[in-house]
């Protein structure tokens, strides 16, 4: 997943920041990127994990063969 020029200069025009920083709009798509790319595998397991559990409720079968897929996931990380 990768960010937009427009997405990262909404999102740092909405934070409060302790100095007052004059990025370079590329420069501060990669710091955006590099972000989103470090954090994204997380969030695909937190993800992951809500979806195993709501399933497992509904279909256990199924539940089962998602934590297959998340064990395998988690695996390559």
């Amino acid at each position: 997943m990768e960010l937009t020029k427009e997405q990262v200069g909404e999102a740092f025009r909405t934070i409060m920041l302790e100095e007052n920083y004059n990025f370079l709009e590329d420069d501060l798509v990669n710091l955006a990127n590099a972000f989103v790319a470090k954090v994204e595998p997380f969030i695909r397991a937190d993800e992951l994990d809500q979806c195993v559990s709501i399933t497992n409720v509904l279909n256990t079968t199924v539940s089962r063969k998602l934590n297959e897929v998340r064990s395998s996931e988690l695996r390559q990380m």
